[in-house]
């Protein structure tokens, strides 16, 4: 009887395995996606925040 309850419930395809892998494989290139363009975007723009937060730290410095 368990044989024929599980090939019936194995009819309904609940564990659709061929889309796990690649979900996978998107998650990993929006990682990368994001990583890319954060990096892209400290590395232009990291002088300019470094001059920011310098100024913000001397003006803190002389009215401490």
């Amino acid at each position: 009887m368990l044989p024929y309850v599980l090939a019936w419930l194995s009819s309904f395809d609940l564990f659709d395995r061929e889309d796990e892998g690649q979900g996978m494989v998107e998650y990993a290139l929006i990682l990368v996606l994001v990583s890319v363009v954060a990096i892209a975007t400290l590395t232009l723009l990291g002088p300019q925040i470094s001059a920011i937060f310098g100024r913000i730290s001397a003006s803190l410095n002389v009215t401490g």
